[in-house]
């Protein structure tokens, strides 16, 4: 005897490859299905709509297939509110509760759809019930005794970004996927355009950033991007910031000449020289405002008011007193600039792009640029499908990028 459920799909599910996906996903786990229902949008900007009987040997095996299926955005035909257990301690949630992915979700309450705030990969969904009721994620150890948590996946609908068939303007573009063989020059005039459009938009753009930006010398053309108001926030590690510094004190990035490559004499301890002197001066801005330091991304940064946000790690030197070095603290920096970042460059950093990418829906623009395929590759594997990669040197991209963004205005 087979058990059964009806689900329903929506919006542009034949040119996103959503509904091949989701015949894909029941067949590979042992499933069946009809199409009762189906509607095809007649014109680009139409919308299609299916209505499918899903089947399985068992409860088990449908549960699995359904629970595959929400992921790529499809729900129940005939939806229940969503089922809400309290936690039972602090950073202690509910058995079987909802583990969110990026995309932009609703949870279904006293028979109102509810969409839910802050929406980022592999938190809970936490719901208050007062005057008007709200849903936002929470990190497991954000967590509260008490807190309201969606559990299960009734009640719940989630909406992965489209890709309908017309696919212009300044984010046409950005569809996904990784290229090495995409026109540089090409792609780098799109993605200028796409930073233009969200600057024009109100909204900001975030720049995630590994020392390889200092050594293959594209710091001079970042600080312009910066003190001209493309680039709104920074978020790197320990390093980034000790090299761009270096740089300014000592001409040296990781004790080498990035106009000369060559390598002065006790070069190699350039860069602990440079932490001790910030060290002496109190912090970045301090040494900023003592004149200290005087060119450079860190420099543009605190001259010109742009956030920054330092996450440390085991391997730090130093480190700098502006690097947050409890991991927790720096997760919880991190995520607040995410939320209000519109657009992301992901500039030559595998662990900060795929730390950051964690905490972006999916609806946020990134750009993800790497002489390394696999650190492209990694961020979309790890869930941030909405990512543009480019494999590329670094050293090559940003000037190209400020040339397009800052030159030909």
């Amino acid at each position: 005897m087979t058990v059964s459920r009806e689900v329903e799909l929506e919006g542009h599910i034949i040119d996103s490859g959503m509904m091949q996906s989701c015949f894909g996903i029941i067949m590979d786990l042992g499933g069946s299905f009809s199409v009762q229902e189906f509607d095809i949008g007649r014109h680009k900007d139409e919308e299609s709509y299916a209505r499918m009987l899903v089947e399985a040997d068992d409860e088990d095996q449908l549960q699995s297939i359904v629970h595959e299926l929400h992921q790529h955005g499809v729900n129940p035909s005939d939806p229940k509110d969503a089922t809400l257990v309290p936690a039972p301690d602090d950073q202690v949630v509910p058995h079987g509760f909802y583990s969110t992915t990026n995309h932009p979700t609703y949870i279904r309450h006293d028979g109102e759809w509810v969409e839910v705030e802050d929406m980022e990969m592999d938190c809970a969904v936490v719901v208050e019930d007062g005057d008007s009721t709200r849903a936002y994620t929470k990190v497991l150890n954000a967590i509260e005794e008490g807190d309201l948590v969606v559990t299960d996946e009734t009640g719940i609908k989630v909406q992965p970004p489209e890709r309908p068939r017309d696919a212009g303007g300044a984010f046409g573009f950005m569809q996904g996927g990784v290229s090495s063989e995409r026109p540089s020059e090409s792609t780098i005039r799109k993605i200028a355009n796409a930073i233009r459009e969200t600057k024009k938009e109100g909204g900001k753009v975030l720049a995630v950033c590994g020392p390889a930006l200092i050594h293959s010398g594209a710091r001079e053309d970042l600080a312009r991007l910066v003190r001209e108001g493309y680039v709104d926030m920074l978020s790197a590690g320990n390093g980034f910031a000790v090299h761009d510094i270096e740089r300014d004190i000592y001409g040296t990035s990781l004790g080498m000449d990035t106009e000369s490559l060559d390598h002065p004499r006790h070069g190699h301890k350039h860069h602990i020289y440079t932490i001790s002197e910030v060290i002496r001066e109190g912090g970045i801005e301090a040494a900023v405002e003592s004149g200290t330091i005087e060119s450079g991304v860190m420099y543009e940064c605190v001259d010109n008011d742009r956030p920054f946000v330092l996450a440390g790690s085991i391997r730090d030197d130093g480190p700098l007193p502006d690097t947050i070095t409890d991991a927790v603290e720096a997760q919880n920096a991190i995520r607040e600039q995410a939320h209000e970042a519109d657009m992301v460059l992901m500039l030559s950093t595998l662990l900060h792009s795929v730390a950051v990418g964690n905490c972006l829906p999916s609806t946020t623009r990134v750009v993800c640029v790497d002489i390394n395929p696999a650190t492209v590759t990694q961020l979309l594997d790890r869930g941030s499908a909405q990512a543009v990669g480019m494999v590329t040197d670094i050293g090559t991209f940003v000037p190209i990028l400020a040339e397009q963004l800052l030159d030909e205005e």
